[in-house]
């Protein structure tokens, strides 16, 4: 098996004919509307225009340095001019970004960089008092450039890779155009190759259903590496329509709010966990948001109560979003009423998203586990042919460990998870990958690390310990962070126990462990 997993030639054909796939490449999506305004990162403001000329100089500076269609590049940039130029130059040169996540550190850069076989490592200088030059010095040898944005001591500056335009190599649109991480259940995220022409459609296809047009502002709150705010419609989806990105530098009400009023921001997406912190910020921020056409709400479950709060307290139109960086996406639509929007996670994006529903049984039902297949998601992860035979079937769907009910209207209701993912305010956190570092600890016997209930964050991490003298959350945070891993996958919570509850076959029993964890007056199993 191939590292890629291409369609089908018969599906292929199929989403060409349909107009899902248009064969473009999605370095041309800034070279329409020139004279619009395309980009705004605090003081500096972009025209489509002058985006493309200075990603055309980025990818002839790229090109100097050697990078090369088919090469893979991790990204690790923040909401910066320099994340899109560098990703718009990467997809023109036919290289491939790999999206890592601001809080990655050295135990997840280093796995990205070396299964990748990546030439470059793109980051900032510094960010909130991390050092990101420090983390790509201990990545010396595992990457042949590394490439700063602001002061790169000793490194590439981002500045100056720049040189006179020069006609690049034709880029297939079929081909893989950049890398998302998946959530992951095992001790390391998958890869999800995404080609230029499904995320194009994918971007295309969400701006429709979104309601964006040439005149709409969106806020890119969440980190742009994400899914949800690169192509959900996101930063593309905008592009593609002609509208204008703004980047904010973080998702804190403080700076949202500023931005939606200042630039008149019609569209913007968070998790549940910023979106209530925002609702609760109206109690004492001045700046008018009547600009907001659209407040979209996915990464994490939303309760109806909340839904309604969110409506009350911002006064903009909701839309919930279900979906996965995979590739099946799920949406409210605008025309929804209110309770059903409160209700339910939304319905497939496409006519041609293939759903199946299954029971315990492996029977089709109207509860169950997903599975799904269409003209965006992927059929197969990166380099992962023992993985793909688990999590993909053998005529291609996508089994994606999402627990939903399924409406009479089509709309789906996630209901909880089958596979060992936390999902901590929208970070994914493996509860295996941390169970193999704790499990190193000299204090440790055993653990079991599970998923608890929590009004903010919808999941927090519980890490269940075998010890004489457990360590407290403070010291297990501190012990994974010196082994590399970041810092939102420690443990929230302590629970010690003489022993671990197992199942009559010997396994550890997790839902046991949830009982005895969310007891008001926990006792030893």
């Amino acid at each position: 098996m191939t590292a890629f997993t291409p369609w089908p030639d018969d599906l292929a054909e199929r989403y060409r004919a349909a107009g899902y796939w248009r064969g473009e490449p999605l370095g041309d999506l800034i070279r329409q509307h020139p004279s619009r305004l395309a980009l705004v990162v605090g003081e500096k403001l972009l025209t489509y225009r002058q985006l493309d000329r200075r990603v055309d100089r980025l990818a002839a500076g790229l090109s100097e340095l050697g990078v090369a269609s088919g090469d893979r590049v991790v990204v690790q940039l923040g909401n910066t001019a320099g994340f899109v130029e560098l990703s718009f130059a990467l997809f023109r040169l036919g290289a491939q970004p790999i999206y890592a996540l601001p809080a990655h550190r050295e135990h997840e850069i280093g796995y990205l960089c070396d299964a990748t076989e990546a030439v470059a490592y793109a980051v900032p200088d510094t960010v909130g008092g991390f050092d990101y030059r420090e983390l790509a010095r201990r990545l010396t040898g595992r990457v042949k450039q590394v490439l700063v944005e602001g002061d790169a001591e000793e490194f590439v500056s981002l500045a100056d890779v720049s040189a006179e335009p020069t006609e690049l190599p034709p880029v297939d649109p079929a081909g893989v155009a950049l890398y998302l991480l998946s959530g992951g259940t095992t001790g390391t995220p998958k890869l999800i190759p995404r080609t230029h022409d499904d995320y194009l459609y994918n971007a295309r296809a969400s701006a429709e259903v979104c309601g964006l047009d040439a005149d709409s502002v969106y806020l890119a709150a969440l980190p742009a590496g994400h899914n949800f705010p690169l192509a959900c419609p996101g930063i593309l989806g905008t592009f593609a329509v002609g509208g204008t990105v703004v980047m904010a530098g973080s998702p804190s009400a403080d700076e949202a709010y500023r931005l939606i009023e200042q630039e008149q921001v019609t569209h913007t997406a968070v998790v549940p966990t910023v979106a209530l912190l925002w609702a609760e910020a109206r109690a004492w921020q001045p700046e008018r948001l009547d600009s907001l056409q659209l407040l979209q709400v996915g990464g994490a479950k939303l309760s109806a109560d909340q839904a309604a709060q969110l409506r009350s307290e911002l006064g903009a139109p909701l839309q919930q979003v279900f979906g996965m960086a995979e590739g099946l996406l799920n949406y409210t639509r605008l025309d929804d009423p209110a309770d059903l929007v409160d209700r339910c996670q939304g319905r497939p994006l496409s006519l041609d998203d293939e759903v199946r529903i299954l029971g315990p049984d492996g029977q089709p039902a109207d509860s169950g586990e997903l599975y799904t297949r269409g003209p965006y998601t992927i059929r197969g992860y990166y380099n992962a042919p023992d993985h793909n035979r688990t999590a993909f079937t053998p005529d291609g769907f996508y089994r994606s460990g999402d627990l939903v009910r399924r409406l009479p209207s089509g709309h789906l209701v996630v209901e909880g998870r089958v596979k060992q993912v936390i999902n901590r305010g929208g970070d994914k956190v493996s509860a295996e990958e941390v169970e193999e570092h704790l499990r190193s600890h000299p204090a440790i016997r055993d653990v079991a690390v599970i998923a608890l209930p929590h009004d903010l964050l919808g999941e927090q991490t519980c890490a269940c310990v075998v010890a004489d003298n457990p360590p407290s959350t403070k010291e297990l945070a501190f012990y994974l962070r010196s082994r590399g891993l970041a810092a939102y996958k420690a443990p929230d919570r302590v629970f010690p126990l003489s022993a671990l509850p197992l199942t009559p076959i010997g396994k550890i029993d997790k839902r046991h462990l949830l009982t005895l964890a969310t007891d008001p007056e926990p006792r030893d199993p």
